[in-house]
């Protein structure tokens, strides 16, 4: 009998992530700035390719051939995506998980894009990486995985029913900015088509102005959530 309490207690703590997991490193502890600049550095890359993709065009003629301005914009937006990555694995001595799989789809998707010069690739690509977030989010949470922990434990600290909750909130937020980016690029293209420079420019604009601030405000308002269920660590002793 006490067999099998010890084996359902092992399978029962298998299932679930345990805060030992969540365990930040050394090197994630040290860059946390760093780890910010790679995430939102070829964003603004892209917003300022895609503002003067014509006067980069004109300085540097070789970009002319990837097409106009927004897939200009997403060709330098690949190319700084490789670069955070590279600098990520040699400063972090790791690739940050959804970074790395945000650039994967980046790269299929913008290459498609430039290559067919078809903007639907490009503007479809946040709206693949949001859905498999939430999905991947809260596919883990049905299997006892709080996914969310082995992102963001180099920022927060939380026991393990604060990664849950986390987790669901964040895999449902994805969920939502996936149909609302479909909800604007779709509606900019009918209500300014055929001007496709405006079209681009107020997707570009949302992508960059209205995803960011919109992020933010929902970090902040999870605050309560973390504080409430943050996991005080020890101080270290003085040598």
């Amino acid at each position: 009998m006490n067999d099998k309490n010890e084996f359902d207690d092992s399978e029962s703590a298998a299932m679930t992530t345990s805060d030992n997991e969540l365990t930040p490193s050394a090197a994630d502890k040290h860059h946390p700035l760093l780890k910010l600049v790679l995430e939102l550095g070829p964003l603004l890359v892209f917003f300022f390719g895609n503002l003067r993709g014509d006067w980069l065009a004109q300085q540097f003629p070789a970009l002319s051939a990837l097409g106009g301005p927004l897939f200009v914009a997403t060709g330098l937006f690949m190319a700084a995506t490789v670069i955070s990555l590279v600098v990520s694995k040699v400063m972090l001595g790791h690739l940050p998980l959804m970074p790395f799989v945000s650039g994967i789809v980046v790269l299929v998707f913008g290459a498609l894009g430039i290559y067919l010069q078809n903007e639907t690739f490009i503007k479809m690509k946040p709206t693949i990486v949001n859905a498999l977030f939430g999905v991947v989010l809260l596919g883990g949470l049905a299997f006892g995985k709080s996914l969310l922990g082995y992102v963001f434990n180099a920022a927060f600290q939380l026991d393990s029913e604060g990664w849950r909750k986390l987790t669901l909130r964040w895999g449902l937020f994805f969920l939502v900015l996936a149909v609302l980016n479909e909800v604007v690029w779709r509606l900019s293209n009918w209500y300014y088509l055929p001007d496709v420079k405006a079209a681009d420019n107020l997707w570009v604009n949302f992508k960059v102005w209205g995803t960011m601030p919109i992020t933010i405000l929902f970090t902040l308002s999870q605050m309560p959530l973390i504080m409430k269920h943050t996991i005080e660590q020890p101080a270290e002793s003085g040598k």
